[in-house]
């Protein structure tokens, strides 16, 4: 199971700690690192990054970190962020893959139950514990649900019963579906090609409501990622 995973923005709200998010020590451990541990934990075998702001320095520390890692550079990474995942996506090919942040955190038991969902053109990880005290309200993205269908996603969306996790099980009908809306005028986001599938019944979810994940934005969640781990140890 070959992972794609976007480590192209800018991170600016995470400037002030470090010039690269995914190279953000959490612990000790860079970012980027946790991720990818926890994505070969749970199922993956193969890594695609694509990079963009300081994409030298990441390049170059996962080269070190692990040779068979490909890294590509999007070539304007200020864009939303599934011109990236198109970026990737030449590299990846069509087949089954996940899709995944490099500034999300996570239990390898999401990315397990990713890959174990039945196979659609796009299937995400949702939480649907509205009272994550981890969650960030006005940044995380929401998502409205009928069943294990998606329908509709958004930072602003109403009448939502599920958060975006930030990782998902996607094939080349997803990267058909971005090249869609940004071909209709939509930016780019992955969110627009999520709604793409939504509106004919591609985009499904998986409850994995019960596992720990954290989208490291900003420097109050990269402590709360910190505690996580000092209580992980001390266990």
């Amino acid at each position: 199971m070959k992972a794609l995973i976007v480590a192209a923005g800018f991170g600016s709200r995470l400037r002030a700690v470090s010039p690269s998010k995914p190279l953000t020590e959490v612990a000790g451990v860079p970012m980027i690192a946790r991720v990818i541990d926890a994505a070969r934990a749970g199922g993956a075998t193969e890594f695609v990054v694509v990079t963009g702001h300081e994409g030298e320095c990441l390049s170059g520390f996962l080269a070190r970190l692990d040779p068979a890692i490909t890294c590509v550079a999007t070539p304007d990474w200020a864009q939303p962020n599934g011109h990236s995942v198109l970026t990737g996506a030449a590299v990846i090919g069509p087949e089954r893959h996940l899709l995944m942040m490099a500034d999300h955190l996570f239990d390898p038991e999401i990315v397990r139950s990713a890959i174990a969902a039945v196979p659609a053109a796009l299937t995400l990880a949702v939480d649907r514990n509205l009272d994550n005290p981890l969650v960030d309200l006005d940044d995380v993205t929401r998502v409205r649900t009928q069943g294990d269908r998606i329908v509709a996603i958004g930072k602003h969306l109403d009448g939502y019963d599920a958060f975006d996790c930030g990782i998902f099980c996607v094939d080349g009908r997803f990267h058909d579906a971005l090249r869609a809306a940004i071909a209709e005028g939509r930016a780019g986001s992955i969110s627009d090609g999520v709604t793409a599938l939504a509106q004919t019944g591609d985009a499904r979810v998986v409850d994995v409501s019960n596992r720990w994940w954290l989208d490291v934005d900003d420097p109050r969640a990269l402590a709360q990622a910190e505690a996580h781990w000092a209580s992980a140890l001390s266990a």
